[in-house]
Parts: C-alpha cells; structure tokens; sequence
C-alpha cells in the first residue's frame, strides 16, 4: 500500500487522505488565520471511499498528512453471487471480490472500473451493454 506524504494546508477537494487509517476522499478544506499563540488550522471534511462514512481532521495546516496512492484501473466482473462480485483485472488478470455496488448496474462479463488501494477495492464504473 503505497502513500505519499503531503502539508494539511495543500490538500484540494478530490484529492485522498488516510483518515484514521481509511481512504477518505476530501469534500472541503476550510483554513483558518493564524492567531497571536498558534499556527493556521486546517479542518478536512472527507467521505471514505469504501465505506462511504464522513470522518473530518483537524490539523496545523503545515503538518504533514498521509495521501495514499489509489489505483484505479478496468477488469471484467466474471461472476455475480449474491451482493459480491467477482472481478478479473485486465491487465495482472488478478482475480478479487467486491461489493456489488448499489448506484452502478453490474452485469456478469461486462467491464467494470474500479479503485483499489491494499485489499479494499469498489466498482465506480460499468459498461454499456
């Protein structure tokens, strides 16, 4: 699992972040002035990209933060059972399972895109038929 570190005061909206150890995708970044004993604050408001919950952080806008490098590539989902999905990536043809996705129509043999960082992946795409 690959990361990179970055300044809290250089995060943008859409950019990753390892929030309490989940890949959280940045919604907001609201800076605050620097006051007479501190430095400037940063409060990120993030949503986890696999498990959709909203976690924020608080840090000094200088200090540095993990941004985990998210691979996002295309396979074909070789078979559907139940609320899994089983994917081949077209380029290792790695085969892994992930949650059928509720707002993407996933149809056995058709190609698929998705995120995956460590064990964690989620379908974000599927084709056309």
């Amino acid at each position: 699992m690959e990361k990179k570190f970055i300044q809290v005061g250089h995060l943008k909206e859409g950019n990753y972040v390892l929030i309490d150890d989940f890949v959280c995708q940045v919604k907001s970044v609201e800076k605050s002035k620097p006051g007479k004993h501190g430095s400037a604050k940063a409060r990120i408001t993030a949503i986890g990209v696999f498990d959709d919950q909203k976690r924020n952080l608080l840090k000094p806008a200088d200090a540095d933060t993990a941004m985990p490098i998210v691979e996002r590539s295309k396979g074909m989902a070789i078979a559907i059972v139940g609320d899994q999905v089983h994917v081949m990536d077209e380029k290792s043809y790695e085969t892994f399972t992930a949650l059928k996705p509720k707002d993407v129509d996933v149809k056995q043999g058709l190609q698929v895109e998705f995120l995956r960082y460590g064990k964690n992946v989620r379908i974000i795409r599927a084709a056309k038929e």
